[in-house]
């Protein structure tokens, strides 16, 4: 295991497929970012589980593309993240109107816990 799956973890890649008969894994700062991706679009309800994990982006569908509703947006990306993986340190949520009317790019930036690295995700979500 390299030093980084040792800090970040190792696991199936995201979406889970088979290439040449074995799975995919991936590891350290990119197995981060699929388990970011997978959070903010996960429903709190669907994992039978872990019922309260999830973003929850969803209940801002067919609302308009307004300040408001973005800021709300930014605050629930923000508290999922911060509970629900302790692997990373919120820097800054922003979500910005894309090309299309109906689009919200959410822009996640973040520090890795152990080793302080900076990275960012942008994560687009289609109000329609």
């Amino acid at each position: 295991m390299s030093r980084a799956a040792a800090r970040l973890g190792r696991g199936w890649s995201f979406p889970p497929a088979p290439r040449e008969g074995a799975m995919i894994y991936e590891e350290g700062p990119e197995k981060v970012r699929q388990a970011l991706w997978i959070l903010l679009d996960t429903e709190p309800g669907e994992r039978i589980m872990r019922p309260a994990y999830g973003c929850g982006l969803r209940q801002w569908l067919m609302q308009p593309n307004t300040p408001a509703v973005r800021g709300r947006m930014e605050r629930a990306v923000a508290e999922a993240v911060a509970r629900w993986e302790p692997r990373v340190s919120v820097t800054g949520v922003t979500a910005t109107e894309g090309d299309d009317p109906a689009l919200v790019l959410i822009h996640l930036g973040y520090v890795h816990v152990r080793d302080g690295r900076p990275d960012n995700l942008v994560y687009p979500f289609s109000l329609e």
